[in-house]
Formats: C-alpha cells, sequence, structure tokens
C-alpha cells in the first residue's frame, strides 16, 4: 500500500475520470494507495478543498500559502493556527522561499515563511517546505525561527547533499518526487542514495511533476509507484522495502 506525501488533489485533471473525483478515488484505491497528503496553496480554494477531501478518511490536509502566491490572503500565524484546529490537518504548509518565480523585495516571503513557522510551532504540527534558488536563506530562517521544534519535510526536493544534511539536522525529511527520475536529475539521485533510511518520503506533487514515463503529462498519486521503483534501483533495494520505509517516516513525521 502506497501513500502519496504531497499532492493537490483539488488540481487535479479529472478528464480521464469523467470530471467525478469519486471515480479518482476509486482508481486510487485499485491501485493500492493508502494515503494522500492534499496541501493547501491558497486560502481562497481552502474551503472547497476542505470539502473535496472530507468524505474520504483517507486523505489528510495541509493548511498554508505558497511562496509564490502573490494575491488573497496573507495568513498570520494566528489565522493559521486556527484553521489548523481541524482533526485532518496534519501540517503546515506549503511555505518556504522562492527566488525563481519571485522578483524584486521579497521581504514579504520571509515574513510569511515565519509566520507559518510560528503557527508550527504552536500546533506542533510539522511544516512542508518549497525552497527554489533560496537555499541559504531558507536553511537560516528554518534556524533563527526555531524550526527543528518541529521539524517537517523539505518537499519535492531539488538541492544537493549538502543542503540535505543541515535540512536533517534541522529535524526535516527529505521528500523524493518525480524529478528524482529526470534524466539530467543526477545530484537529486545521489542525494536519493544517501538519505537514511528512516528520513526520506515519496511523493507526486500532483498534477506537476509527471515522473518518467509520464514526463511532461498531467500527474496523478497513482505514480508515485514509479517514484518508488526508481529509488528502489537506486539503492539497490526492493521496491516493497522502500514502499514501507517511506510509509513508516510518513506516519511517524504526520502522526497518521
Amino acid at each position: 500500500m502506497l501513500i502519496d506525501s504531497h499532492c493537490h488533489l483539488d488540481k487535479l485533471d479529472l478528464t480521464p475520470y469523467q470530471n467525478d473525483f469519486s471515480n479518482f478515488m476509486q482508481e486510487a484505491d485499485k491501485n493500492q494507495i493508502e494515503h494522500m497528503l492534499c496541501i493547501s496553496i491558497d486560502l481562497e480554494a481552502y474551503p472547497a478543498m476542505c470539502e473535496l477531501v472530507a468524505p474520504y478518511p483517507q486523505i489528510s490536509l495541509s493548511v498554508g500559502v505558497h511562496p509564490n502566491v502573490d494575491v488573497g490572503q496573507d495568513p498570520s500565524a494566528a489565522e493559521l493556527i486556527a484553521l489548523a484546529d481541524n482533526e485532518k490537518v496534519v501540517a503546515i504548509g506549503e511555505t518556504g522561499l522562492d527566488y525563481f518565480r519571485s522578483e524584486g523585495d521579497l521581504s514579504w516571503q520571509h515574513k510569511r515563511l515565519e509566520n507559518h513557522i510560528a503557527a508550527s510551532k504552536e500546533t506542533k504540527k510539522p511544516l512542508i517546505i518549497h525552497t527554489r534558488e533560496a537555499a541559504a536563506d531558507t536553511l537560516r530562517i528554518l534556524k533563527e525561527q526555531g524550526a527543528d521544534e518541529v521539524g517537517g519535510v523539505i518537499h519535492c526536493f531539488t538541492e544537493d547533499w549538502d543542503f540535505a544534511q543541515q535540512a536533517m539536522d534541522l529535524n526535516f525529511y527529505i521528500s523524493f518526487s518525480g524529478i528524482v527520475t529526470f534524466k539530467n536529475a543526477k545530484e537529486i539521485q545521489e542525494v536519493a542514495k544517501k538519505v537514511p533510511t528512516d528520513r526520506y518520503l515519496i511523493e507526486t506533487d500532483s498534477p506537476y511533476l509527471a515522473p518518467v514515463p509520464f514526463r511532461g503529462k498531467s500527474n496523478y498519486p497513482i505514480y508515485v509507484q514509479h517514484v518508488a521503483q526508481y529509488i528502489a534501483d537506486l539503492r539497490e533495494t526492493d521496491y516493497a522495502t522502500i514502499v514501507q520505509q517511506s510509509n513508516d517516516n510518513f506516519r511517524r513525521l504526520f502522526s497518521v
């Protein structure tokens, strides 16, 4: 049974499922998807996302605002804490820093990340961190704000081994998406070989970043099996071991 530790279920292309989310869920069950963590990226879409997944105990939620979202509500720590008071919410985020898509004075991203860290510490719910071209500042703010008190995960990992080590020292897990299957992802693949067995997760980040052999197409949680198989090959172990270890790590981190 597989766990997709990071997906955006409200963003999926449901055309292959007759535009019916329940049909997608039946397909996920057939493909042995045991659990999914549906990730928040903005608060305007959050109520509809909660409503969509409410009937399904095999779906957990996060609450947060993505660093690239520059319109809509920018929540205070208190607002995040209030929204996290929901039994389905197991994490705060996704949050972080992204200097690739955003330009100019990005101090607002720093403040947003700090608010999410504060909410995480208050609720004791781990952080889901997005970082792109902002490695040094991401680590610095996590350290300065005491994020190691709760820890979390560096999702869709795209950094090097040095970053991974520093993140793990701060009580963070490392999560691998379909990017690890790309031919040009040699540095990420080396990290996937080295990460301790008790510190990695697997994810799809669907509907984005579909793994090989679906690269360039819409991504779905059922494709997490391809991430698991690729990492099994990298680590020269069997598929079942990777699935079991990543599932155990997910349950430990998110108390699911």
